[in-house]
């Protein structure tokens, strides 16, 4: 790497971080190229050189913000997966609360999605499969995912709409039993109850047909497989 990439690298991050502070501070409408500039000790030429206007830089920010937020977002294998997906909706909604800028960017529907926000997405599906393979989701796992984001979304605009001092606290608990109540079964079933847990195990395969971990099948096969499951899963 030449002397030049290098310098050119140290600014451009310059910049992002001066302009990921104006967006916490102030919103999107905070992050003017002029501020920008005047901030990082750079002239605006140098602003549109490296990111080629207003919008280039804003999504810049963005993803280095999401992605540092996504790359904690890791799934380990010994957690109970329902405690595990209700922890990760919190905790969506303690970051979007804490960066209000950020959500303002982000929640623009004509937006593109950025790739860390498809990590994001990536993670969530990992997790609702784990509650598939559990045997607790009562819909898809496509419709689980939708649903979680919709309303981890759709909760964090509510409550940054909201005056602070006004804010329900107990609104994030009662979206998740919603939530819960939407996309999951209840665990009903005995521990030792080789039947019943035999069921379970069927019903979260059956869920599941239709993922890639199947993919190696034809449409056929796989009709085929949700049928036997079926029948298990009701005997």
């Amino acid at each position: 790497m030449s002397i030049a990439t290098t310098e050119r690298d140290t600014v451009r991050a310059r910049i992002v971080d001066v302009a990921s502070e104006l967006l916490a501070a102030g919103g999107p409408h905070a992050v003017t190229t002029r501020a920008v500039a005047a901030a990082a000790g750079v002239q605006a030429p140098t602003i549109y050189r490296q990111f080629g206007d207003k919008d280039g830089l804003l999504e810049a920010v963005a993803d280095q913000v999401f992605s540092a937020y996504v790359a904690g977002k890791t799934v380990p294998d010994d957690v109970d997966p329902i405690e595990h997906l209700r922890d990760s909706f919190d905790a969506h909604v303690t970051f979007g609360l804490a960066n209000p800028g950020l959500i303002a960017l982000l929640s623009d529907p004509l937006r593109p999605r950025s790739e860390a926000e498809d990590r994001g997405i990536a993670v969530l599906r990992e997790r609702v499969h784990r509650v598939a393979l559990a045997g607790r989701l009562r819909v898809p796992e496509a419709r689980a995912v939708s649903l979680v984001h919709a309303i981890g979304v759709g909760l964090v605009l509510a409550l940054l709409g909201a005056p602070v001092d006004e804010r329900d606290p107990a609104l994030t608990d009662a979206a998740w039993d919603a939530l819960a109540s939407a996309i999951l079964t209840d665990d009903t079933a005995p521990a030792d109850d080789a039947g019943a847990a035999g069921a379970t195990r069927a019903a979260a395969v059956r869920l599941t047909a239709d993922d890639h971990a199947l993919a190696v099948l034809s449409p056929a096969e796989r009709g085929l497989l949700r049928d036997w499951l079926a029948r298990i899963a009701a005997d």
